[in-house]
C-alpha cells in the first residue's frame, strides 16, 4: 500500500470523488458561509464599529456570568490560532473593549475580561446582529431545516473534534 491510503478521502490511493450532490452542497456550504461573512460583517461594522470578530470575542464575555474567561477558553470557542488570539485581543485591549489579566491561582493562566466600553458594545450591536441574522438565514427556513441545520451542524463538528487518523475503510 502507498502513502496515499492516509490522505483524508483516499482508499487504498483510489481517490473518492464527490457525487454530484456532495459537491452541490459542499459548494454551496462554501459560498453560503463566504456570503453571510461578508454580509454579518459590513452590517457590525456600519452599525457599531465592531467586526465580526470583535463580535465573536465579546459575546460569549458578555454571557459569562462574571464578564470573564480564561484566554485558553476564548481561543476554544473562537477555534483561532495562539497568534491570531492574542494579536486580536491586544487591538480590542487597545480600544477599551477587554482588560486581560493575571489569574490568581495560576501565573501561567490569564483572563479576558469585559470592560464597561465592551459590554456597551455589544449590548448596542446585538439587537441589529440577531435582526440580520435572523433575515438571512432564519426567517427563510421551516422549523424543521432549522432543526436539521442544527444536527449537521452538530454532526460536522464532533467529526471535527475527532483525532485525525487515516479514513476509515469501506
Amino acid at each position: 500500500m502507498d502513502d496515499t491510503s492516509t490522505i483524508p478521502g483516499r482508499l487504498w490511493g483510489v481517490p473518492r470523488w464527490l457525487t454530484k450532490d456532495e459537491q452541490r452542497a459542499w459548494r454551496g456550504l462554501l459560498h453560503m458561509t463566504a456570503q453571510l461573512e461578508v454580509r454579518v460583517n459590513r452590517q457590525l461594522q456600519q452599525a457599531s464599529g465592531l467586526s465580526q470578530a470583535d463580535y465573536y470575542v465579546l459575546a460569549p464575555l458578555s454571557e459569562s456570568p462574571d464578564g470573564r474567561l480564561r484566554v485558553y477558553e476564548v481561543g476554544q470557542a473562537l477555534g483561532w490560532e495562539q497568534s491570531r488570539l492574542s494579536h486580536h485581543l491586544s487591538r480590542m485591549q487597545t480600544r477599551g473593549l477587554i482588560e486581560r489579566r493575571e489569574c490568581e491561582s495560576d501565573r501561567r493562566g490569564a483572563f479576558v475580561v469585559l470592560t464597561s466600553a465592551g459590554r456597551e458594545a455589544i449590548e448596542k450591536a446585538a439587537p441589529a446582529h440577531v435582526a440580520t441574522v435572523r433575515a438571512l438565514v432564519f426567517d427563510g427556513l421551516s422549523r424543521d431545516q432549522v432543526r436539521v441545520l442544527g444536527e449537521i451542524a452538530e454532526t460536522v463538528l464532533a467529526r471535527l473534534d475527532e483525532p485525525q487518523g487515516p479514513p476509515a475503510r469501506p
